[in-house]
């Protein structure tokens, strides 16, 4: 009989920092663009209100779903390997 070996499990600094950098990276790349589109940008980076706001805050939980459920995770999740197998 051969058993199969359960994967190991990510540890939990790694997902915990993944899940920070990947809130990080799309709040400044997607609020950077959305800025760009609206008007928003400002000498030192960027101010949204309102809409553009909402509508960067909406990109971002799209970001997480979509990365989690159809890429198979998200960008910091694969650089620091802290996706679940």
């Amino acid at each position: 009989m051969s058993e199969t070996k359960p994967a190991a499990q990510p540890a939990t600094w790694r997902i915990v920092l993944a899940a920070v950098f990947d809130f990080l990276t799309a709040f400044l790349v997607l609020g950077y663009i959305i800025a760009s589109i609206f008007g928003g940008k400002t000498a030192d980076g960027f101010q949204l209100d309102g809409l553009p706001a909402l509508l960067l805050f909406v990109l971002i939980v799209v970001y997480f779903m979509v990365f989690n459920r159809f890429l198979g995770g998200t960008l910091w999740k694969r650089i620091l390997r802290a996706h679940r197998s």
